[in-house]
């Protein structure tokens, strides 16, 4: 199997799958080899539907965690072993609907205000004015940043796609104050010792601190900082299109979800009741 894997990293590779997606669909294939327990070629359809349903009945994962291993193991089939994949034997998880919970600028503030760590204040403030993934705040460069034209350079993100965000002037000074205390050299938030990257594990263990500092107890995460991003500059009338190029978004509906967490257009809609005899 691990020539296999191998043979799989490469189709990846070639594919031009980001190094993160390459990482997880690979340990998803490998799980997923592990638990049928037999070679490749004798894979049947029943074992993958036997999988997915323990993954779902069994061991309780969310719907967003198996259609990963889904797509997984179809490249795997597909790609990696050129077998045909029957979408119709082997169905995809539909996907729970839920709306994101997001922070008030109160809230946002007091995150940052708790936050007497320079390095840490940085990082969220970061996130937060760029709307970025927390991957791509760790995969940030020096370079990166972009000070002449306000802009920050986002490369290689989800799907493989470069963008530009916004550097706010807030975000610039705090950077500034960071670069002159800490001198990165190449990566901009790098692990101190090793000089990698810090990793995606210790900014969310950053902002859960923050959190906890800051009293919030809303369920958030890192993540909510790039919704509430989208969100507060919804309300404050920046049109979805411009959003949805922020945030790196291929599809406009996926950025339409933040049309529910404002009630800016909502408010502007006159019932029909007031129309009428017009």
């Amino acid at each position: 199997m691990s020539q296999l894997l191998e043979k799989m990293k490469m189709d990846l590779t070639l594919k031009g799958y980001s190094p993160n997606t390459q990482k997880t669909y690979l340990d998803n294939v490998s799980h997923f080899s592990k638990h049928v327990a037999k070679p490749p070629e004798l894979l049947t359809e029943d074992d993958i539907r036997d999988y997915l349903f323990h993954s779902i009945a069994v061991r309780k994962l969310s719907s967003s965690f198996v259609n990963t291993a889904y797509s997984a193991i179809k490249f795997f089939f597909e790609t990696t072993l050129g077998r045909d994949w029957n979408m119709k034997n082997i169905p995809r998880v539909k996907k729970a609907k839920k709306l994101p919970v997001i922070l008030s600028k109160d809230e946002v503030k007091k995150l940052f205000d708790v936050t007497t760590n320079l390095k840490h204040k940085a990082i969220l403030m970061t996130t937060y004015s760029a709307g970025l993934r927390v991957s791509e705040v760790c995969n940030l460069k020096v370079s990166d940043i972009d000070s002449s034209n306000m802009q920050i350079h986002i490369r290689g993100a989800k799907g493989n796609k470069d963008r530009y965000s916004l550097l706010g002037n807030s975000n610039l000074l705090i950077l500034r104050e960071y670069f002159k205390l800490y001198r990165p050299s190449d990566w901009l938030f790098p692990n101190e010792l090793t000089l990698a990257p810090l990793s995606t594990r210790t900014l969310q263990a950053v902002f859960r601190d923050a959190r906890n500092r800051a009293g919030i107890i809303k369920d958030v995460s890192i993540h909510s900082l790039r919704h509430s991003f989208a969100t507060h500059l919804l309300k404050s009338g920046v049109d979805l299109v411009y959003i949805q190029r922020l945030l790196g978004h291929t599809n406009i509906q996926t950025t339409s979800i933040y049309l529910h967490l404002t009630s800016k257009d909502i408010l502007n809609v006159i019932s029909p009741l007031d129309t009428l005899g017009e």
